[in-house]
């Protein structure tokens, strides 16, 4: 319902566009995991706006996440040259969402095929299985996403397995769902699966800052998702960005900091216009100055105080089974993404609105961020709802 909504139309003249892409300069590439693949170290995705798409690809961004979401529009530079890019297919689990649906090999042997005649794009480099695995039990025996795999492999349509990882720990919808450290660990063990992308940040737990170094010593591919962690909503803050450095902003100091001081392979932060490209990528691959650090303390204490983790941990504890972490994670597309179309699409899909909560605060000792949960959900509830 909601693809291929956040993706704006060019708003730059094509004299723009090469200016941006000069500011940002090429971008340094890393291999991917143990296949070798140099991708760049920040990565695109099929959500940016097209004049930002047009000056990645100047800049050398080569691997595209959801690229099925292009649908008939993917930009003409990467069907001409096809070989020089990896796309990547987000499949999701079928009949329900990504807590209740199911893995069914035929449906994503099909929607794959589907997706490649829609696009044009004759393979997939990436087949990724969205959202990941409920827990480890469920990634050890059900095998129908690699089936699918395998087949569309054989008959060259794919080339590489990957997944997205959410939590699911503590998740009432659920039934002994564990958190992604959890299962990205037997992942990684296993084999299988040759990269991954989860969500990874400023202000990062420990538990998944492990999961990192494990995956490097094993050659696993890691590319974080969901980094930028309040840092749309912080611009917008006009009293917090009076006490912000001078010399930085938000998505600068981020960039420099997921491509030099983590271990990750790559990472995919959301992009709204072309001078936020400019913002973002030209920090790529660059020290983190002074300037980046002080920002990044604040930007991680306005991120502890403001904006869920999505660790689900709070969510068993709702005797109603509202969806706290979707309702959040729906919270930063609309105020940190600029995607308030898609927000509100998905919103609406839920069986139960933030404006279910009754403020028992029965869940408010889970959270380790300690925030106003009620008061959260009733501000998404408003931000969220299809008002008329």
């Amino acid at each position: 319902m909601a693809a291929g909504i956040g993706q704006a139309c060019s708003a730059a003249t094509p004299e723009e566009i090469e200016r941006g892409a000069v500011a940002v300069g090429k971008l340094p590439r890393r291999p991917l995991g143990r296949d070798g693949r140099e991708v760049s170290v920040l990565i695109g995705a099929s959500t940016w706006s097209a004049d930002a798409v047009q000056a990645g690809i100047r800049c050398g961004v080569n691997y595209w996440h959801k690229s099925e979401d292009w649908g008939s529009n993917v930009p003409r530079a990467i069907l001409k040259d096809r070989d020089a890019h990896y796309c990547q297919v987000c499949v999701d689990r079928v009949r329900g969402n990504h807590e209740r649906g199911q893995i069914d090999e035929e449906a994503h042997y099909q929607f794959v095929k589907s997706a490649l005649e829609q696009t044009g794009l004759r393979y997939f480099d990436d087949m990724q299985l969205h959202f990941g695995y409920h827990h480890v039990a469920e990634q050890k025996s059900n095998r129908g996403f690699v089936r699918a795999f395998e087949r569309l492999k054989k008959e060259g349509l794919v080339r590489h397995l990957c997944l997205s990882q959410h939590h699911y720990a503590e998740n009432s919808r659920v039934e002994a769902g564990q958190n992604a450290a959890e299962i990205l660990t037997a992942v990684v063990q296993d084999g299988v699966f040759e990269h991954a992308q989860f969500m990874y940040s400023y202000g990062e737990t420990e538990p998944m800052k492990e999961l990192v170094s494990l995956a490097r010593r094993n050659g696993f591919g890691t590319i974080a998702m969901k980094t930028t962690r309040g840092a749309g909503r912080m611009k917008n803050d006009a009293e917090f960005m009076k006490q912000f450095p001078a010399d930085t902003s938000p998505h600068q100091a981020l960039a420099r900091w997921l491509t030099t001081m983590t271990e990750l392979d790559a990472a995919v932060v959301q992009i709204t216009s072309l001078s936020e490209f400019v913002d973002t990528f030209s920090g790529a691959g660059r020290p983190v100055r002074s300037a980046d650090a002080q920002a990044l303390e604040r930007m991680t204490a306005y991120a502890d105080r403001e904006v869920c983790r999505l660790c689900n941990e709070c969510a068993s504890h709702c005797q109603l089974g509202i969806p706290i972490a979707d309702i959040l994670r729906y919270e930063r597309y609309a105020q940190d993404y600029g995607e308030d179309l898609r927000a509100r699409a998905l919103y609406a899909l839920l069986d139960r609105q933030g404006d279910s909560c009754i403020a028992c605060g029965n869940c408010l000792p889970h959270c380790k961020q300690q925030l106003e949960i009620p008061r959260k959900l009733a501000a998404a509830h408003q931000i969220l709802r299809i008002k008329g």
